[in-house]
């Protein structure tokens, strides 16, 4: 692995893992992983917030049908508590950083890929949610910034199988040249190996 690595969480929010309408079932399941990889380099380790508008109005184009459709995620409806991490992950931020988002993509402001250039980092460590949605948007777009990504197969969650293995598969193949797919035994051994180099 790169020396120059982050860890980088996609979405492991309240809003996804709690009783709303965008509920992941199986956030639970992955999250001790991914905690335990936050755990072993909170410093290393950015998370992203997929942030809803006020209300469908503020958003244009098809974000606005997009958030009339889901108005109970709207801002004006959704306790704002659930916007926020998850418990088990909230707590590693600081040192962890937390980059906010309105869209699938992180990359989309160019906050999140201003500061990672500046810092010289090379290879992106992806966990998160939903493998199909937003963990494929920040993927594609690592991939066009020129970045090596490791996603971590086993710390991904989503609220379809199908399209969560059609992502992986897509991923594994089709982008091979820059996209590796990996396990948390293998990415957890190649980090320490790195960090202690």
């Amino acid at each position: 692995m790169s020396e120059n690595w982050i860890h980088l969480c996609i979405d492991m929010q309240r809003m996804f893992s709690e009783d709303t309408p965008w509920h992941v079932p199986w956030m639970s399941r992955v999250s001790p992983t991914i905690v335990e990889i936050a755990d072993r380099f909170p410093e290393r380790t950015v998370f992203t917030r997929f942030i809803p508008p006020t209300n469908a109005g503020e958003m244009t184009g098809t974000w606005r049908d997009y958030y009339r459709k889901w108005e109970a995620m709207t801002l004006d409806r959704l306790d704002r508590e659930l916007i926020e991490l998850i418990p088990d992950l909230r707590r590693f931020s600081p040192p962890a950083r937390v980059f906010d988002k309105m869209t699938y993509s992180p990359w989309v402001g160019g906050n999140l890929n201003s500061t990672l250039r500046n810092e010289h980092v090379e290879t992106l460590v992806i966990t998160g949610g939903e493998t199909d949605v937003c963990v494929l948007a920040a993927v594609l777009g690592a991939v066009d910034l020129g970045y090596r990504v490791k996603v971590v197969k086993d710390a991904l969650c989503s609220g379809d199988d199908d399209t969560r293995d059609a992502s992986l598969e897509l991923l594994g193949g089709r982008f091979s040249m820059q996209v590796e797919i990996v396990d948390t035994e293998t990415v957890l051994r190649d980090m320490v190996a790195e960090y202690f180099r």
